[in-house]
C-alpha cells in the first residue's frame, strides 16, 4: 500500500457507518434528517432490508449523493448500501461467492486511489448451521480482501462484522465466551485480519477506552446500562492510519439497535 503521510492536511473526509436494522425503520426514527447535518462524504449502511423499488426517492435519495443498494434475494433480509458525494469510478456488488452474494452482504465503491466498502457479516447466533455459514463467510472474505489489496489502492471497510474483538469490546465478556460473536475462533480471525492480513482497526487507533460499544440488546435495559458490544468497524489499510483525525460513536439519539460510527480522515477521495 502507498503511504499517504505527506497528504495535505486540509483535505477532509468523513465516513459514517451504521447497521440500520431496516433503512425504512431508521428513516422513520429521523436518521436521514440527522445525517443531512453531518457533512459526511460517505455513508455505509448494513441490514438495509429493502430493495430500490421499495424506497421513496423523496425520502431516500439524498441530494448530492450517489447511491447504490444491494438487497438480498430474500425479501426483508440483510442488504447493504453506500451513499457518496463523489461518483465512483466503478461499483462492485459481489464477493464472487454465490452463497453470500445472494444475501446482499457486500458493495464496493472503487475510486482512483481508494476503495470504500460496506459489508454485513453474518450472525451465527440463531443456529449451528448459521455459525458454520459465518465461518465460510470469513474464509471467503479473506479472498475478497486479497483481491482488493492487489489493486494497490487504500481501502476502508465499513460494516457490522458481528464480532467483538477483545474483552474491552464487550461488557459481559465472561458470560459470552461460548456465544457467537465472541467465540475464540472469531476473535482469532480478527487477530489474523490485523496481524497477518495488514488491516487496521481505525477506531482503536484513536480510542482505547472501555465501554465503547456500538450495539445493545433490546433486552434487560442493556442500552440504558451500557451493556453492549463493539461490533461495527471501519477497517482500513495501513497507509490511512496516520490520517485518522477523529473518531466517535454517536449515542445522543438512537435510530437502530446499533449506533453510527463516525470517523474523520485527512484525505480526499478525489486525489
Amino acid at each position: 500500500m502507498s503511504t499517504l503521510s505527506n497528504q495535505i492536511d486540509y483535505f477532509f473526509m468523513r465516513i459514517i457507518t451504521l447497521n440500520a436494522n431496516g433503512i425504512r425503520s431508521s428513516q422513520r426514527k429521523g436518521f436521514f434528517r440527522w445525517f443531512s447535518r453531518q457533512r459526511a462524504d460517505v455513508l455505509c449502511l448494513q441490514e438495509v432490508r429493502a430493495s430500490e423499488d421499495q424506497l421513496d426517492d423523496k425520502l431516500f435519495n439524498l441530494n448530492g449523493y450517489h447511491r447504490s443498494i444491494v438487497p438480498a434475494e430474500k425479501a426483508g433480509y440483510s442488504g447493504v448500501a453506500i451513499y457518496a458525494k463523489a461518483a465512483p469510478v466503478s461499483v462492485n456488488n459481489k464477493m464472487e461467492c454465490p452463497e453470500f452474494d445472494k444475501e446482499g452482504r457486500f458493495v464496493e465503491y472503487v475510486y482512483k486511489n481508494i476503495s470504500i466498502i460496506s459489508c454485513y457479516f453474518p450472525s451465527g447466533s440463531s443456529s449451528e448451521e448459521r455459525q458454520d455459514a459465518k465461518y465460510r463467510f470469513l474464509r471467503a472474505f479473506e479472498g475478497t480482501l486479497s483481491s482488493i489489496k492487489k489493486n494497490n489502492r487504500e481501502f476502508i471497510i465499513c460494516g457490522d462484522l458481528n464480532i467483538a474483538h477483545t474483552n474491552k469490546d464487550i461488557k459481559n465478556w465472561k458470560g459470552n465466551k461460548k456465544n457467537s460473536g465472541f467465540l475464540p475462533e472469531e476473535r482469532a480471525w480478527l487477530d489474523r485480519l490485523y496481524e497477518e492480513l495488514g488491516c487496521v482497526d481505525a477506531f482503536r487507533c484513536m480510542n482505547q477506552d472501555d465501554g465503547q460499544y456500538t450495539w445493545w440488546s433490546n433486552r434487560g435495559r442493556a442500552r440504558e446500562n451500557n451493556v453492549g458490544w463493539r461490533i461495527d468497524y471501519q477497517v482500513i489499510s495501513p497507509g490511512l492510519s496516520s490520517l485518522i483525525k477523529k473518531v466517535r460513536i454517536y449515542k445522543d439519539v438512537f435510530f437502530s439497535d446499533h449506533a453510527p460510527l463516525i470517523i474523520d480522515y485527512s484525505y480526499s477521495i478525489n486525489e
